[in-house]
């Protein structure tokens, strides 16, 4: 399954993705473009989405085994001196101002995950909207390196996002059925970015993972 084989945009993949792709976020860094503060955002087509929760591939069983953080290179080079967690920063954040190397020295940053503002990068993670363990034990350990660094970088779907260093920790690989954000005003958004990735990504869900989900979508208004 190559990446380029995979099923081409979704319509419900981001609010302004065209936007983001006219910035360069697709393809590279676009200096003149940082700090507009262009989060990734899930699209708002609920009943397209709720189909794509119904057609994922519901599994039992899912192993851990042979999972390494090492086989999904991440932040990887993204051009103009730039990695992709510089990208994501700077692409998520407003006012953002950037030194030599890429080095992200100052910003202003909303974590969608608890609804507070930063303005210390080093308060931040970027997440990994569906986590690389959760990946692996859901399909992608059938992938090959390459493909799991398309997966790991990815700045097309919803995928990557700027949040609060600790939430990130606290979810740590869980899915929707162990673990949500804080902000429950996201809940929907984190939903729809979600099965958006899995579907994109033909990766299957657990049946609580699912009924999670469900329950999750239920709050978009």
């Amino acid at each position: 399954m190559a990446q380029a084989d995979l099923v081409r945009p979704l319509r419900t993949v981001l609010v302004g993705l065209a936007t983001v792709a006219s910035l360069g976020f697709a393809t590279g860094c676009d200096p003149s473009t940082f700090g507009t503060g262009t989060g990734a955002t899930a699209g708002p087509a609920p009943s397209a989405i709720t189909q794509q929760l119904a057609a994922l591939t519901v599994s039992s069983g899912l192993s851990m085994a042979g999972y390494s953080r090492d086989k999904f290179p991440h932040w990887i080079s993204q051009g103009a001196g730039c990695d992709t967690r510089d990208v994501v920063l700077k692409r998520d954040g407003k006012s953002v101002t950037v030194g030599a190397g890429c080095k992200i020295t100052g910003g202003t940053w909303l974590s969608p995950y608890n609804n507070k503002s930063y303005t210390d990068p080093l308060k931040l993670d970027i997440d990994h909207l569906v986590p690389l363990a959760a990946a692996w034990r859901a399909g992608a350990n059938k992938w090959t390196d390459d493909q799991r660094e398309g997966f790991a970088n990815d700045l097309t779907r919803p995928q990557l996002y700027a949040v609060d260093l600790s939430d990130n920790r606290s979810k740590g690989d869980q899915d929707p059925s162990t673990w949500k954000p804080p902000n429950h005003d996201f809940w929907c958004t984190y939903a729809q970015s979600w099965v958006t990735v899995k579907s994109y990504y033909k990766l299957a869900v657990t049946s609580a993972e699912k009924t999670a989900l469900k329950d999750m979508l239920g709050t978009c208004s």
